[in-house]
């Protein structure tokens, strides 16, 4: 596909959302940018909640991934059914009756301010690693298919991905994402459809045909229960899928940002059910594609790559199927990547705004020269751990992103896990030094479980794991005859 057909691609989507967020951001002042004044329609919410979910890491990564996981990605979708519930039940009402903008002001009243200070560090760890890892996919693809032909730095490309997030995100923060994500994740849906309509034809295909292909393929497997050490086991899966969700969403202020955005409690929850129910159908239909990309591949005697993420972008973009798809793939990838790293940018403004420099009392003005400013900090910053992550990533990219969020966001189950089911107090002060050896801890136990364990390898339950060692040590410098009226 010719660069310039690329660009103009680009230009044209991004004219769209930059529309868009001049037509969201009129008037908008500090509680529209962090919750959309509270007036978001949840079914709305909802459905651009799933791409800001998806993001680039779906689009790519899971297709690729059924080459050593085949269909075994649906247990941990099971397992984030099950997550979406509680949050739902028991976060949802509690960050309404707290009446929160930042969810980590939560751990403020229940704990105390290193408490407070601890979780929200330990989201803008997360939170930036993780949409850069994201962020990293789309300006990949963007570097191989356009500005390797024009002799662009990769850091040029970075810096132009970032730009365009900021210049529509800028100004109505969350009330312009509840829209954008919205037509993204509309334009991401279409696209995957697409691509598999194209694959299947170019095999000559029916849908019956197809469904059968996928059926009867090697790679569409589903369930493992035959060997515990095995990472895919249906149980390991499952329940990493559970605490995955509780943490990545129902602890996350990128995605409970939107949440709160909604009307009220009952609108909200009205939002997470339908959200849940359509992760399964969705991945589905991802992971059906991953089964044709590998069928194809062998079909027409396409070497396949050693990193599997590499796999759809080849197919779709080097001539193997009509030039249409290059262009659907470009489309699907930018809407994919930006609907989850446009508020994420938001969720990291918000929180380190709110958390860390604490603008009570200051005046409307002064709290929005503040924020753009941190917007433009958390926009640099990103742009950095994009160039680290391109230099050091030697794995699948879903793989990297779970296994920093199961580190990052373990301390955070094990607060909130403690907060919530126990009515202890704790000694304040030691609540960093627990949140900073739980993980590195399950760091060497990762590391060298195969020969302390019998050969049992961590997966994804490493994330239960690292939480039950900060409830844990919570629970060691509790103070045991100290007991909070409330949580």
């Amino acid at each position: 596909m010719e660069p310039i057909w690329v660009i103009l691609i680009i230009v044209l989507y991004f004219g769209v959302l930059i529309a868009i967020g001049a037509y969201t951001g009129r008037n908008a002042n500090n509680e529209a940018f962090f919750l959309g004044n509270r007036r978001s329609p949840w079914y709305i919410v909802a459905f651009g909640m799933l791409g800001a979910s998806l993001s680039g890491v779906t689009f790519i990564s899971v297709p690729g991934m059924v080459g050593a996981s085949q269909f075994s990605y649906l247990q941990l979708v099971l397992g984030y059914l099950l997550g979406y519930y509680v949050i739902a039940n028991v976060l949802l009402p509690l960050y309404y009756r707290l009446n929160l903008t930042s969810i980590y002001t939560y751990l403020d009243g229940r704990f105390g301010f290193f408490s407070y200070k601890t979780g929200s560090v330990f989201f803008l760890i997360s939170r930036l690693v993780g949409s850069s890892f994201r962020l990293y996919l789309v300006a990949a693809v963007l570097q191989v298919n356009v500005f390797n032909a024009w002799h662009v730095p990769f850091w040029v490309t970075v810096v132009i991905t970032i730009v365009l997030i900021w210049i529509y995100t800028n100004r109505g923060g969350i009330k312009t994402i509840i829209w954008t994500d919205t037509l993204q994740t509309a334009v991401m849906l279409a696209t995957v459809i697409l691509c598999i309509i194209f694959i299947a034809k170019q095999m000559d295909l029916s849908f019956a045909q197809m469904v059968q292909t996928i059926r009867d393929s090697e790679y569409s497997r589903t369930w493992f229960f035959d060997d515990w050490n095995d990472k895919r086991h249906f149980v390991k899966q499952f329940f990493s899928g559970v605490f995955i969700t509780i943490v990545m969403t129902g602890l996350d202020q990128d995605m409970m940002q939107k949440n709160l955005s909604c009307r009220n409690l009952g609108d909200a929850k009205k939002n997470m059910y339908w959200y849940g129910f359509a992760f399964l159908p969705v991945n589905l239909i991802f992971l059906s594609l991953g089964v044709l990309l590998f069928v194809f591949a062998h079909r027409n005697g396409i070497a396949i790559p050693a990193q599997s993420d590499d796999l759809f972008p080849i197919i779709a973009t080097q001539g193997y199927l009509p030039k249409v798809v290059s262009v659907l793939f470009i489309i699907g990838i930018i809407a994919a990547a930006y609907s989850s790293a446009d508020s994420a940018l938001t969720a990291l403004t918000t929180s380190f705004t709110v958390d860390i420099l604490n603008l009570k009392g200051r005046s409307e003005d002064e709290q929005k020269t503040v924020r753009r400013r941190v917007h433009i900090a958390f926009s640099v910053l990103s742009a950095l751990v994009i160039m680290v992550f391109r230099a050091v990533n030697d794995q699948s990219v879903i793989n990297s992103i779970f296994t920093v969020a199961g580190y990052t966001y373990g301390p955070l189950l094990g607060l909130y896990a403690f907060g919530l089911f126990t009515k202890l107090d704790v000694k304040d002060k030691w609540v960093p030094l627990i949140a900073i050896l739980s993980p590195i801890i399950c760091y060497f136990l990762s590391k060298y479980s195969q020969e302390i364990f019998n050969g049992y390898r961590f997966g994804f339950e490493l994330l239960m794991v690292n939480g039950f060692f900060t409830f844990m040590g919570l629970l060691a410098v509790s103070n045991r005859n100290r007991r909070v009226l409330h949580s």
